[in-house]
């Protein structure tokens, strides 16, 4: 997705004006359509509104962390609710690992602590850009993936389980996509990563095994003897 013009879409969330400004300029140079908004509230408007119009949303959003009025965790809850694959890059002077796991965990796809370089910025921009297009179209419209109970409706980007809808994570929602994508398969926790987080993260391989177990409270009926999400000991996991 990119405008009419092959410029990628970006929406810039800050509420400082300097900051703003630097980065539209900078980021128009090297071939973005910039957006910006100082607030919350802002941003969550001109998100919907792209969103609703026939060309598209925007490709990438950079969300400051800390915003006046709605903050940019909340930020980030709704644009996921509202569309759960465009990259969001999260940006903030806050640097403790709570603050980088927890704004990961909400939905952002990346985490930069200010301040930055800009050509490190550009970078994770383009990293981001380009993993969300390697991921293309993976289901035709209306396609539907079922096992057993559990059904995954890749257009609303949502999972239910004897009919009754489950609150995902965008990273337990995309661990459980890939998973259903390639049923039986045995999927060592490198391969997962590569595949669910990119090649562009340093994630350690325990967040798959929480993650895994996570979706086992979520979705299996008895999460200490699951029936979907299996461990092959010594190799890694297999939905099945």
């Amino acid at each position: 997705m990119t405008s009419a013009i092959g410029m990628p879409r970006l929406l810039i969330v800050d509420d400082d004006e300097s900051i703003r400004t630097t980065l539209a300029e900078a980021l128009h140079h090297e071939g973005f359509e910039v957006a910006c908004a100082s607030d919350g509230r802002q941003a969550i408007q001109q998100f919907d509104a792209r969103q609703a119009q026939g060309t598209g949303g925007f490709d990438l959003v950079l969300l400051d962390l800390m915003l006046p009025g709605i903050g940019g965790l909340d930020v980030c809850r709704h644009l996921r609710r509202a569309d759960s694959r465009t990259p969001i890059l999260m940006v903030s002077a806050r640097d403790t690992e709570t603050d980088r796991v927890l704004g990961l965990e909400l939905g952002a796809d990346d985490y930069l602590i200010k301040p930055f370089g800009l050509r490190e910025l550009v970078a994770r921009c383009r990293a981001l850009l380009r993993r969300s297009q390697q991921g293309g179209e993976k289901f035709p419209v209306g396609a539907v993936l079922h096992h057993a109970e559990l059904s995954l409706y890749p257009d609303e980007f949502r999972v239910t389980r004897d009919g009754q809808t489950v609150s995902l994570s965008p990273k337990e929602y995309r661990l459980l996509e890939f998973f259903m994508q390639n049923p039986g398969r045995v999927w060592n926790r490198n391969q997962l990563i590569d595949q669910v987080w990119g090649t562009d993260y340093v994630v350690d391989t325990k967040t798959v095994d929480v993650h895994i177990r996570w979706l086992r409270e979520k979705l299996e009926a008895n999460p200490s003897a699951p029936q979907h999400l299996l461990t092959v000991r010594g190799f890694g996991y297999r939905f099945g």
